[in-house]
């Protein structure tokens, strides 16, 4: 498994988007938008805190609804599979605050995200790892010789999957097939098991 690596996404493909449950568990519909909504993340995370804001709700009310998401029917059993195959990495724009209990149930994957900035329990701003961190974590694992294979769902996702070896739209919205036509669409875990199985120049099952 040494010489492969598998970047994937979190939200989307191992766990329901965490916005959009903060959204219906609050009734705030503006906070429903996405990546798959709004391609420019400054963009839409300053949409999200001025909405925060607006409503004074902090970091506790958002992690009381994040306890209660639980990762996508057969998630775990498929991240299980994938890391004793091939190195394997979460790449997110989520942040590490809202990640913690996701990954406790994913078994603690190695994960890679940003950080909120919290002020008496109040979300005040957001610091990214650096721009682009998905495509250049990708880039960084190929310059270590790793043949990576990449997996995510949205638009802020591209840029990581079109720079990997190879790059999957994992259940992606139409738009984004649309706007990619080049990067081949996966809908469940069996067909992403078997594309990996595919790119693999090893002999896996």
């Amino acid at each position: 498994m040494g010489m492969e690596m598998v970047c994937f996404d979190l939200e989307g493909v191992f766990v329901p988007e965490v916005w959009i449950n903060v959204a219906r568990a609050t009734g705030i519909t503006e906070l429903e938008l996405t990546t798959r909504d709004i391609a420019d993340y400054d963009e839409l995370m300053a949409h999200r805190l001025r909405v925060l804001d607006q409503h004074n709700l902090g970091i506790a009310e958002i992690q009381d609804v994040i306890a209660g998401i639980k990762p996508l029917p057969g998630a775990v059993e498929f991240l299980a599979w994938a890391r004793t195959q091939f190195q394997t990495v979460i790449l997110s724009d989520t942040f590490y605050d809202f990640a913690a209990p996701l990954m406790a149930q994913l078994d603690y994957p190695v994960l890679f995200c940003h950080n909120l900035e919290i002020s008496e329990g109040r979300i005040v701003d957001y610091h990214l790892r650096l721009p682009n961190q998905k495509r250049q974590a990708v880039a960084a694992f190929r310059n270590l010789n790793f043949a990576v294979f990449a997996v995510g769902d949205s638009y802020n996702d591209t840029a990581m999957l079109l720079e990997a070896d190879h790059g999957f739209l994992f259940n992606p919205p139409p738009k984004v097939v649309a706007e990619f036509p080049q990067l081949p669409v996966v809908n469940d875990y069996d067909q992403l098991k078997s594309a990996l199985i595919g790119v693999s120049s090893r002999d896996i099952g």
